[in-house]
């Protein structure tokens, strides 16, 4: 089974002076797919880190999106970090410079150019928003930090490079909203199904409810279609049997 992971890359995502919004939207196009994130991790603009952050991604062999670092400016140094990892050099790729090069026309530049510089053995990630494209190797995606441009490439490669893998995997997941239980309650519920229906995996996400609100639990279960449908089923029987008030989460 394919693993999927994410890199978010940027000082500014760690100090938060930005908010991150790749890993739910990333989480949100995988799973209308029928695939699901494997994990993810942050890391700032700093290259020693960086670079020993992709040493680690290459090596596990998963596919991997990162996002982030790959202007033009001092502080991008994603680009330069992933050939380090690799052991290769930066080269200006053929098919970048011819869209950058018509992207800015008259007003090109070596700087400009700089975007263009990938790993050797790059390919491009097209970039339908202005043209830059970003990058793949070893199966590592690498896309600008702005989500405008980094979202629909992420659709493309998932689209394009790994469509076979779309609904590949017998796998769902599907939970009730128990209202007004504390978990303590439902423990032995919780493991008589876990006990049940080994092959799909039980989650508990309780609520802390402020003042004035309704305390809940989301009550579920993950895996295969079958397995989970029974198990569900059984949830809300002994839910209701309770005397629990539960509906399903959408």
């Amino acid at each position: 089974m394919m693993v999927f992971g994410a890199v978010i890359i940027g000082d500014e995502i760690l100090s938060g002076r930005r908010a991150d919004k790749h890993l739910p939207r990333l989480i949100e196009l995988l799973g209308v797919r029928g695939l699901k994130l494997g994990w993810a991790r942050y890391v700032g603009d700093d290259a020693l880190r960086l670079v020993e952050t992709l040493r680690q991604t290459f090596a596990s062999g998963d596919i991997v999106f990162s996002f982030g670092g790959i202007g033009a400016t001092p502080d991008d140094r994603t680009r330069q970090s992933a050939a380090t990892a690799l052991g290769v050099e930066l080269a200006l790729h053929p098919q970048a410079e011819a869209l950058i090069r018509e992207r800015f026309g008259n007003e090109i530049n070596a700087h400009r150019l700089r975007m263009g510089m990938f790993p050797i053995g790059a390919e491009i990630v097209p970039n339908a928003y202005n043209r830059i494209p970003g990058f793949s190797i070893r199966s590592h995606f690498f896309m600008p930090g702005f989500p405008v441009m980094a979202w629909p490439m992420v659709e493309w490669v998932l689209d394009t490079q790994f469509h076979a893998l779309h609904h590949a995997n017998d796998y769902v997941e599907e939970a009730i909203t128990v209202w007004d239980a504390y978990e303590g309650q439902l423990i032995d519920l919780m493991e008589n199904v876990t006990a049940r229906y080994p092959d799909a995996t039980l989650f508990s996400l309780p609520t802390v409810a402020a003042p004035g609100e309704r305390r809940s639990i989301e009550l579920g279960m993950k895996g295969a279609a079958a397995y989970v449908a029974a198990a569900m089923a059984q949830i809300r029987l002994e839910v209701a049997a309770r005397g629990y008030e539960w509906q399903d989460k959408r």
